[in-house]
C-alpha cells in the first residue's frame, strides 16, 4: 500500500502536516506518533494493515513538519487533544479509530473520552491512555512551575538553529533514542529535519518541554471516571522490552497494573490486551510483530480470540 499524499491541514496558527495511505472510501484510522516523533514513525507498519482503510498520520504541533505554535501558547495536552479535534474536522471525518503510539495513545486517550462517540476503536502501541503518577499530589505544582519556566526561558533565549552534519545528527539521535535502529532513526530524521547549505536542522520547537510539563498526571478517581466514559473498543500491545513512561525513564508497577485492571474492569470484553517480542519503538523497528494483531482487531467485530 503506497503514500497516497501529503496534507498541509490549516489551523489559526499555520498547518498542521499530515500523510494519507489507502482509499479515502476506507474506513479512516488517524495514527499519532510518540513524544518528539513525527507521522514516519508510521511509515513501515501502514504497508502491512488491511488496504481497505484510510489512513492518516499527522504530525502534533511543533513536531514533524507541522507549524509551531505562537509565541506564549503552550505545547500542552488540552491544545494536542484539539489539534486531533481540528484534524478529523477538516478531513469531514465523523467516526474513526485511533492508532498511537507512547505520547500519541495520552492525547488520543483522553479524546476518546472528551468525544467518546467519535471513536470506533483506540489501539495503544507500548503506552498506557492516561498518566499517572505514584506521587501525583506531591509533584503536581511542580510540574506546573517547571512548565511554565521552561517556556518563558524558551522564549526569552531564542538562540539560533543549530546546523548539523547528517552522520553526527543521527548518532546524537540514536544516542537519545536507543530504542531505535540506525535505519528507523534515519526515518524519523527524514521528516525532523531540513537540510540547509552546511548541514541539517531539527524542526521541532525547542519550546516543546519534558513530557511532565505537558500532560496532566489523573487521578485515581479521575481515572476511572474517564475511562467510564469510553465507547471505544480498546486493544493495548505492550512491547516485552518496552516501557510505558519511557520519556521519563521510568515504570512504575503499580500505576502500570493500576491502569489495566480499571480497563479491564470497566470496558470488560472492550478492552484487549497482548504482548510481543520488541522494544518501545516495536512498531517501527519490527513492525511485523504486531501488523497482524492490529489487522484483525480493525477487521473485527467482536473480541480477539487470545
Amino acid at each position: 500500500m503506497g503514500l497516497l499524499s501529503e496534507l498541509k491541514l490549516a489551523v489559526p496558527w499555520g498547518h498542521i502536516a499530515a500523510k494519507a495511505w489507502g482509499s479515502q472510501q476506507g474506513s479512516p484510522v488517524l495514527c499519532l506518533h510518540g513524544w518528539l516523533d513525527n507521522a514516519n514513525s508510521f511509515d513501515r507498519l501502514i504497508p502491512l494493515l488491511p488496504k481497505d482503510f484510510h489512513y492518516v498520520a499527522m504530525d502534533f504541533g511543533g513536531h514533524g513538519l507541522s507549524s509551531h505554535y505562537y509565541l506564549g501558547v503552550p505545547y500542552c495536552q488540552e491544545n494536542f487533544v484539539n489539534e486531533i479535534g481540528r484534524v478529523v474536522a477538516a478531513l469531514k471525518w465523523k467516526r474513526f479509530s485511533l492508532l498511537s503510539h507512547s505520547f500519541g495513545g495520552i492525547i488520543g486517550g483522553m479524546f476518546s473520552c472528551i468525544f467518546p462517540e467519535m471513536v470506533d476503536k483506540l489501539i495503544l502501541l507500548d503506552t498506557l491512555p492516561f498518566t499517572m503518577d505514584p506521587k501525583g499530589m506531591e509533584n503536581m505544582l511542580t510540574y506546573r512551575r517547571g512548565a511554565i519556566e521552561h517556556m518563558l526561558q524558551a522564549e526569552a533565549f531564542q538562540k539560533p538553529r543549530q546546523v548539523v552534519k547528517p552522520e553526527e545528527m543521527l548518532q546524537r539521535f540514536l544516542k537519545n533514542n536507543n530504542h531505535l535502529n540506525e535505519e528507523c532513526g534515519r526515518l524519523l530524521l527524514q521528516r525532523g529535519t531540513t537540510q540547509v547549505a552546511t548541514g541539517l536542522m531539527m524542526n521541532r520547537d525547542r519550546r516543546v518541554g519534558l513530557l511532565e510539563y505537558s500532560v496532566p498526571f489523573l487521578t485515581r478517581e479521575l481515572l476511572v471516571h474517564s475511562i467510564k466514559q469510553l465507547q471505544a473498543q480498546v486493544l493495548l500491545i505492550k512491547a516485552s522490552q518496552g516501557y510505558f513512561n519511557m520519556e521519563r525513564g521510568i515504570t512504575d508497577k503499580s500505576v502500570t497494573l493500576l491502569v489495566l485492571d480499571t480497563l479491564r474492569s470497566v470496558l470488560k470484553e472492550r478492552f484487549q490486551y497482548m504482548e510481543v517480542p520488541g522494544n518501545h519503538y516495536v512498531h517501527l523497528n519490527q513492525p511485523q510483530n504486531v501488523a497482524d494483531i492490529i489487522s484483525a482487531f480493525l477487521q473485527s467485530k467482536e473480541r480477539l480470540p487470545h
